[in-house]
């Protein structure tokens, strides 16, 4: 029987993984997110008492719950001796060593995916060899960190710590856990990772490719090319936790807002960013705001395209108390603290204080096929996502609030994306700028590519013309 327990705590909307190491009456807390308090009170129900909080490194993708987890449980933050963090902590270098009850925790220094970046390898009572290792953004299941998040100067010499660091981790043996933050849906991996969130170091040596590589010039060519885009808010992230993020002691409130309190945020700079679905915002939303449903993309999406810091109100789905927790929750962890309020009532209540709505059209892919003429195109896309949209304007959503500008005017633009999500929130920064727009909110860029090829093979066979 083992001497000790590791709890899985699965961040979805950000793709990444914290742990609780538990032997006995004491655990250490791994890379844990901002809003962490439920964890802590269970903990304190069963007993445990946190002694350690273990950061891998300072994270890029989320505002780290380290300082909360301190402040209510007067636990030690331990992390890289090269972090440089701002605040009192317990620095670990290569072979230094922690006990959890009858677990030794020892650091391993895999730079790579950031520079400072340190795994931690888990040893049971009398055991020689390693049972786990907490390996953040280095070892990943089915891929590995990327390494270019530092800037374009450090990301070929990170690359390479990556590649040695990645084959150090390999040699520990096949029956050990990989355990890492970072998995399925995190714009920290370098290519696609499996929806397993872990898994042993015997099967990533057979069948992770970022190990596949026969030498280090492979691995630079194959992990540096075809990176996906991550959100523009994540070079806010790494500042702010290496400094210290505030610390909020506990979910906080959101409070209703009147329409006149509203409209006096918006005066002041506040963004109403609304919640709801597609085509009830389509339909009628307070002019200016923009179209951002709540699902697990609503905080990154948001990052994507809204300045960091920016002041927000939100106008939410029913129920409004759990959307309202759900929202907030996803803001804090990347570091949205400014949240003004929602607005009370919803847009009916707009309407009833005698303001104006807002609306735009929203299609179907087969509407935009059979328009005649053919309108003009938005592809708002990645440029990591394949296929081109014929005459299509392509501008990616995270560079379109900055390239507005370079939209015609002149007539109607109908944007489009992979499933309609990302081409309603192009359409509502569009509309909030005075653009014609119409939202193709249900279908994408491949059922127009495939139905605007065969509209235009039936139109030649019709006409008679070669093919």
């Amino acid at each position: 029987m083992d001497e000790y327990e590791i709890g899985v705590i699965t961040t979805t909307p950000l793709g990444d993984t914290s742990y609780l190491l538990v032997s006995g009456d004491e655990a250490a807390l791994v890379d844990p997110q901002r809003d962490c308090w439920g964890l802590l009170e269970s903990c304190e129900s069963r007993g445990v008492r946190i002694r350690y909080v273990l950061e891998t490194h300072v994270h890029n993708d989320y505002v780290s719950g380290a300082l909360e987890v301190r402040a209510s449980t007067g636990a030690t933050v331990a992390g890289p001796a090269r972090a440089a963090y701002a605040f009192d902590h317990l620095p670990l270098a290569e072979d230094d060593e922690i006990a959890v009850g009858d677990v030794l925790v020892r650091a391993m220094e895999t730079p790579g995916h950031t520079a400072e970046h340190t795994s931690y390898l888990v040893f049971g009572d009398s055991q020689l060899a390693p049972k786990a290792v907490f390996t953040g953004g280095s070892l990943l299941v089915g891929s590995s960190g990327r390494t270019d998040l530092s800037g374009a100067d450090r990301t070929e010499g990170l690359a390479r710590a990556q590649y040695r660091s990645l084959r150090r981790l390999a040699l520990l043996p096949d029956g050990t856990r990989v355990l890492p933050t970072h998995g399925a849906g995190s714009s920290c991996a370098a290519g696609p990772a499996s929806a397993d969130r872990t898994t042993t170091v015997g099967a990533q040596r057979h069948t992770n490719p970022a190990l596949a590589a026969a030498d280090e010039e492979q691995f630079i060519s194959e992990r540096l090319v075809g990176l996906p885009p991550y959100p523009a808010y994540y070079r806010h992230m790494a500042p702010l936790n290496r400094a210290g993020p505030r610390v909020l002691g506990g979910p906080p409130g959101i409070r209703p807002l009147t329409p006149d309190a509203v409209a006096r945020l918006v005066e002041y700079g506040a963004l109403v960013v609304d919640a709801r679905d597609r085509r009830s915002f389509a339909e009628a939303h307070l002019p200016g705001s923009l179209c951002n449903e709540l699902d697990d993309g609503f905080a990154t999406l948001l990052g994507q395209v809204v300045p960091f810091g920016t002041a927000l109100v939100l106008v939410l789905p029913e129920p409004v108390a759990e959307a309202a927790a759900e929202a907030v929750t996803q803001l804090l962890r990347i570091g949205y603290e400014d949240i003004g309020g929602y607005l009370d009532g919803g847009i009916a209540r707009w309407l009833d204080s005698g303001r104006a709505l807002g609306s735009f059209r929203a299609a179907g892919v087969s509407d935009l096929v059979l328009s005649d003429p053919r309108p003009r195109v938005l592809d708002v896309r990645f440029r990591t996502e394949p296929g081109t949209v014929p005459g299509a304007l392509a501008i990616p959503i995270d560079e379109l609030p900055g390239r507005l500008a370079e939209i015609p005017r002149d007539r109607e633009v109908w944007t489009v994306c992979g499933r309609g999500r990302r081409a309603s929130l192009a359409a509502s920064l569009l509309d909030r700028a005075g653009i014609p727009v119409t939202a193709v909110v249900s279908g994408g860029a491949r059922d127009l590519m495939t139905e605007v090829t065969e509209r235009d093979l039936m139109t030649e066979m019709t006409e008679g013309r070669e093919l």
